[in-house]
């Protein structure tokens, strides 16, 4: 298998690990301050990682050469997850991950100002492409809920946050001294945790942490170690093998697994017309893979 294929493959787990941070975010959002659980889950994770990569690779002094870059990278992902889970107080899955796939445009635009990485037409078709059937996924096939759709105060939050996670991406490209995935995880996670922790201190001494109702260390759990601790390496390794536009647009897949996850959840199972949405994605996906000599 080819490194590319490899990052294909990362960015498909990813895309499916990451999908159930929406409803399980839906759930817990207004049980716990977003900034506290947000810090809680940076902590985890680091600390899952860290040993990780103390036990593999180990944590070379090379490392720690311009500690800025994680602090940098740190930040923007804090600031995604912060912002996804203030949205998601009022915002509906559904709705949320109508907005998380714009990403991939906004990544696109982003790797192009930053490592000036040109989005071929082919590539551009696969993101439209995968855009309307995304689309269609999240609206149920129903156009008349897509005319209906508002950007509330939620909707908003979150777009500001996947602005933060567009630039994340061609950022790493950037910010990589050519450490081990595993090693640059840990340093960015540390920072973020670092980063939460003093801008939420008020918020984490604030929360009674013995009173929280158990959806919400499930919901802790699963994205700190599958959500952040797994999708950081995921994201981390494929963006070093595949252009920006190619990375995110995996999140095209994140509102069909959204659905399997609801199903999961005891939510009834959509019509049988929300396939024509998931095979525009599977198209999307297949454009991305025949075109890799522009990345």
């Amino acid at each position: 298998m080819t490194g590319s294929a490899r990052g294909h493959l990362a960015m498909l787990l990813f895309s499916m690990l990451v999908a159930g941070s929406f409803p399980l975010g839906a759930l817990v959002a207004n049980e716990i301050s977003p900034v506290a659980f947000t810090a809680a889950r940076f902590l985890l994770a680091g600390a899952i990682i860290g040993g990780a990569a103390a036990a593999t690779t180990g944590l070379p002094a090379s490392a720690a050469r311009a500690p800025w870059r994680y602090l940098v990278a740190g930040g923007l992902l804090a600031g995604y997850f912060i912002l996804m889970f203030e949205g998601l107080k009022t915002a509906a899955p559904v709705s949320a991950a109508a907005v998380f796939t714009l990403t991939p445009i906004l990544s696109a635009g982003f790797g192009w100002l930053l490592l000036r990485q040109v989005t071929t037409r082919r590539i551009a078709l696969a993101l439209a492409i995968g855009a309307a059937g995304a689309l269609w996924v999240i609206f149920r096939a129903d156009w008349r809920a897509a005319l209906r759709f508002e950007v509330g105060r939620g909707e908003a939050l979150y777009f500001v946050g996947c602005v933060l996670h567009a630039v994340y991406t061609p950022a790493v490209r950037r910010l990589s001294r050519g450490e081990n995935p595993v090693v640059f995880t840990f340093g960015m996670t540390l920072a973020g945790s670092v980063v939460t922790t003093v801008y939420g201190w008020g918020a984490i001494r604030a929360t009674d942490w013995t009173a929280l109702p158990g959806i919400v260390w499930v919901a802790l759990v699963y994205t700190a170690v599958f959500a952040s601790a797994v999708t950081f390496v995921l994201v981390q390794y494929a963006t070093l093998r595949l252009p920006s536009a190619k990375v995110m647009a995996y999140t095209y897949l994140t509102p069909s697994w959204v659905i399997l996850w609801q199903i999961a959840l005891g939510r009834p199972a959509p019509p049988a017309l929300i396939l024509a949405g998931v095979g525009l994605t599977a198209l999307a996906l297949a454009l991305l893979l025949e075109d890799e000599g522009a990345g």
